[in-house]
């Protein structure tokens, strides 16, 4: 049994402790937060178990999650540090499984002053429902049987990617971000509908079956997006004339360079 700790417990931890819950992997799971009570009503809807002290998290966990935000990791990192050279030197160092934005593995590692294993991963909001896209890589510390082991407890909160470090930033953001864009998308045509005259819960449901038949064609058909909007883009029709539209409006373009912005926010954070 492989026992995972969550020190954080936001969305994005709650959501890969869920999907752990759900991986066919035996593990046991507890949380541990500066905010006590929300660690414990995490646990309490997994039937996990809280811990009380970062410090006790590190001596318990097989894979330690830093599921806090960038600003606090300094913190966090600084307080678990002797715990974990006190693991390493006893031959049974924990993973350390990071999200945090901007932070590579070799800043993990000086702040602790040790060469633990450790796992950076760039999750994204879809893990909350198991459809998620989890880009990760991890340092050379992390051993082939921990890297198959992590991969499968991240497989219950969706697809898991793994990558080089170098890729991390960009993935944030695409897949970290671009739920967002995509929501945003999502509101943007059911307001179109409302102003063409459906009704706001018709057009929200249209809207958004829209988008995940459209992500669905792109998985199962293999076909380039392009082609694919081309095969509904007839001549002198109605989709051609909403294209010209976006097209006007440089829509492409804003969508790159909003993920070149959330790229660039990941970069400047580390």
């Amino acid at each position: 049994m492989s026992v995972l700790v969550s020190i954080g417990s936001g969305n994005m931890g709650y959501a890969l402790m869920k999907g752990a819950s759900s991986a066919a992997v035996d593990t046991e799971i507890f949380f541990t937060d500066a905010d006590i009570d929300k660690a414990r009503s995490a646990a309490d809807s997994l039937k996990a178990q809280v811990i009380k002290s970062n410090t006790e998290a590190v001596k318990k966990g097989d894979f330690i999650f830093l599921a806090v935000k960038p600003q606090i990791l300094p913190q966090v990192l600084s307080e678990i540090a002797e715990t974990v050279k006190q693991r390493i030197d006893s031959g049974s160092p924990p993973v350390v499984v990071s999200m945090a934005a901007g932070w590579p593995v070799k800043k993990i590692q000086t702040a602790v002053s040790a060469m633990l294993p450790v796992a950076r991963m760039m999750p994204n909001m879809p893990a909350l429902i198991g459809k998620g896209l989890i880009a990760v890589a991890f340092s050379p510390e992390v051993t082939a049987d921990k890297t198959a082991e992590l991969e499968k407890i991240l497989g219950g909160a969706g697809i898991v990617d793994i990558i080089e470090e170098r890729y991390l930033d960009a993935a944030t953001g695409l897949s970290g971000s671009g739920p967002a864009f995509v929501y945003m998308f999502i509101e943007a045509l059911a307001d179109g509908g409302v102003r063409a005259g459906l009704p706001r819960d018709k057009a929200l449901r249209y809207a958004a079956q829209t988008v995940l038949g459209s992500a669905a064609m792109v998985q199962n058909t293999e076909k380039h997006p392009g082609e694919l909007k081309d095969m509904v883009t007839s001549p002198g029709g109605t989709t051609i004339a909403g294209v010209a539209v976006l097209e006007d409006s440089a829509f492409r373009g804003a969508v790159i360079k909003a993920v070149e912005a959330a790229w660039r926010r990941s970069v400047e954070l580390g």
